[in-house]
């Protein structure tokens, strides 16, 4: 069955908006942008730029983003190199394949035979929809071409956006399990806050930018992977001085102004310059 292109993308604009009818509301607005791009900043600091995603053609990032669900990326990056290794990187290649010498080649994904099936989905309305051209897929506005991808069996919301954010280069927020944990431990979203919520905080504090919102995940993930576990290593992290605790002990020093006061003011340009489509090191 097809998976369900849910809830509208969020209109960022739309949203400042609404929140302009109270001032309480504004304020509340610029918080959190604040303390967002503080987030950002500080990881782009301790990390530097991320050069996500390691993906050489737009068509490869997209055969990635499906294979790296539920899986370490050096995984994706064997099973992807497996592709090349037999020259069926090519959605005219994986059309025609057999589904079984498909899966053997993905292996070392994992759940090799499922991921085959939906790579072949993805890739059947690719060139059976659109000639094997991903600009003709990507050619229609951001909402729309979400909604194809959704339509596909197997491709959801994390997929979908990760095709869209780093392979068609159109600004929209990519959120994973780093995301929701880091958000919640820094008051920023509730525990149970769904993936259009938290894709909403991003749409409605950040500027559109594909720059900022590829590298913002890809920080995310880093410091998900480092630091923000299931059992998380705080007191090593980047961000410890921005958690809700620290910050209020911050607040209460004297002479203290929060030991972020600075955070998202010096570096919010940092991202700009970039490449539409990063290469290079993985997360």
């Amino acid at each position: 069955m097809a998976q369900s292109a849910g809830k509208r993308i969020p209109d960022a604009r739309h949203c400042v908006e609404d929140a302009g009818h109270g001032a309480s509301q504004v304020r509340k607005i610029n918080a959190t942008r604040k303390k967002l791009m503080g987030i950002y900043d500080t990881l782009l600091k301790h990390f530097g730029h991320r050069n996500w995603w390691p993906g050489e053609t737009p068509f490869e990032v997209c055969v990635g983003a499906v294979l790296t669900q539920n899986t370490a990326w050096k995984n994706v990056a064997k099973a992807v190199a497996n592709l090349k290794a037999a020259e069926a990187l090519d959605p005219f290649t994986i059309h025609a394949m057999p589904l079984e010498d498909l899966s053997e080649l993905i292996r070392p994904a994992g759940y090799y035979n499922v991921k085959a099936r939906r790579l072949r989905n993805f890739v059947d309305h690719l060139v059976e929809d659109h000639g094997g051209d991903l600009e003709s897929l990507f050619s229609v506005p951001m909402e729309a071409l979400r909604d194809r991808l959704l339509a596909i069996n197997g491709v959801g919301k994390e997929t979908a956006d990760s095709m869209i954010l780093y392979a068609a280069a159109k600004p929209i927020f990519v959120v994973d399990a780093y995301t929701k944990r880091a958000l919640s431990r820094h008051g920023l979203i509730a525990d149970k806050a769904d993936y259009d919520e938290i894709q909403a905080l991003f749409h409605a504090n950040l500027p559109p930018e594909c720059d900022l919102f590829n590298d913002f995940h890809a920080q995310i993930v880093a410091v998900g992977h480092h630091y923000c576990r299931s059992k998380p290593k705080c007191e090593e992290c980047p961000l410890a001085g921005l958690l809700p605790k620290a910050e209020a002990e911050a607040e209460e020093s004297p002479g203290g102004s929060g030991s972020s006061s600075n955070a998202g003011t010096n570096t919010s340009a940092a991202h700009r310059g970039r490449s539409r489509t990063s290469r290079g090191s993985g997360r």
